[in-house]
């Protein structure tokens, strides 16, 4: 479509084609740490690491989508992303994605309480996840919902980790992968909400381009999280 004054923009197949390939290509499955998971090579202390680290990303969710929705004057989107945050946070306590982490956390043999105080977290992951935030608070709208778009990738990343994790460290209770498994059809559908709100209000080439800027910044924050944790407990 051209529009008066402008560069045409791309159609909406190219758009979500480009958005696929520049995150597929920096998603963090391509991470040292992440193929050394997968394939079975990190120790007890890596795992937890992972786990405890991880954790402080998972809190800045429920803040950044609360950011999301106070950029947003419609009713609709806000009811529409409002779920985002009851997801994580639950409706009750005990509930939620939150939780479920804090389960995991019990499950590779943490202390509960000292996650939740975040108080280990590495400087290098808090300054990644704050940058999240940071990012979304700063950009537009569109573009803070484009960061998101990393959920176009994270079905398949959470189905092969739960495959990984019961093959490869059995001394993790199983009944504590439920995040993982959860993730696995929500992000789908997150994906989805996010994708059509993209389509719908990045209307020239410029904004088409500002969003997938946005969602390469959310790869290398994701990148920036796992440097953070190889560099604290190295990969053999």
């Amino acid at each position: 479509m051209t529009e008066a004054g402008n560069t045409p923009r791309m159609d909406a197949d190219a758009f979500v084609a480009r958005l696929r390939v520049e995150g597929e290509k920096r998603y963090h499955d391509r991470h040292p740490f992440h193929i050394a998971m997968h394939a079975g090579k990190l120790s007890r202390e890596q795992i937890q690491a992972w786990v405890r680290n991880r954790f402080y990303y998972q809190t800045r969710i429920p803040i950044k989508d609360a950011v999301i929705l106070s950029k947003s004057e419609d009713p609709a989107f806000r009811r529409l992303w409002m779920h985002r945050i009851v997801d994580h946070d639950g409706k009750v306590d005990g509930e939620g994605g939150l939780a479920q982490w804090l389960r995991l956390a019990h499950g590779v043999g943490l202390d509960v309480d000292a996650v939740k105080s975040l108080r280990e977290v590495l400087p290098g992951v808090r300054f990644a996840c704050d940058a999240y935030v940071t990012l979304v608070r700063e950009r537009p709208l569109v573009e803070a919902v484009a960061s998101s778009l990393t959920e176009f990738f994270s079905p398949d990343i959470m189905a092969r980790r739960i495959v990984a994790w019961e093959t490869h460290y059995p001394w993790v209770e199983a009944e504590t992968l439920a995040y993982f498994r959860g993730r696995v059809t929500r992000a789908k559908e997150d994906s989805r909400e996010a994708i059509d709100y993209v389509l719908a209000h990045a209307t020239t080439l410029e904004s088409q381009d500002r969003c997938i800027d946005a969602l390469i910044t959310k790869t290398q924050i994701l990148w920036a999280l796992l440097d953070a944790l190889t560099t604290a407990h190295p990969l053999g």
